[in-house]
């Protein structure tokens, strides 16, 4: 049983596809272009795919941010983990059952939650 599902939008998968592809980006990483998009294949079977039909438009500081705010309202996310925080926090409108939260801090509540029963087999 999944207890953290990841979701996938329509423009988040194109910022997605679009970042990868940025070759000046991954200049000295170790994983080539093809493990990329390997790597992106398997997080993206795991995601969940929500339509988006109504727009917020929260006015986050980065308009090009809003669309995760949009993203998490349409599919009912309880946080959004990213290492922009503080610009998801800076929205006008605000939807008070959702939190932002870095990778780590998101990592150490969700330990601390849920122990290291995890559903992997480490």
């Amino acid at each position: 049983m999944r207890r953290c599902q990841p979701l996938i939008g329509n423009k988040l998968f194109l910022e997605l596809e679009e970042v990868m592809g940025r070759t000046e980006l991954f200049a000295d990483s170790p994983v080539g272009e093809q493990g990329r998009n390997e790597l992106l294949d398997a997080w993206l079977n795991v995601c969940e795919w929500v339509p988006v039909f109504f727009l917020w438009r929260p006015n986050l500081p980065d308009e090009g941010d809003n669309h995760l705010i949009e993203l998490a309202v349409a599919g009912m996310a309880g946080t959004i983990v990213t290492e922009n925080v503080r610009d998801l926090r800076g929205g006008a409108l605000r939807f008070p059952g959702l939190a932002a939260e870095t990778p780590a801090a998101f990592m150490a509540r969700w330990r601390r939650t849920h122990g290291h029963d995890d559903d992997s087999t480490s």
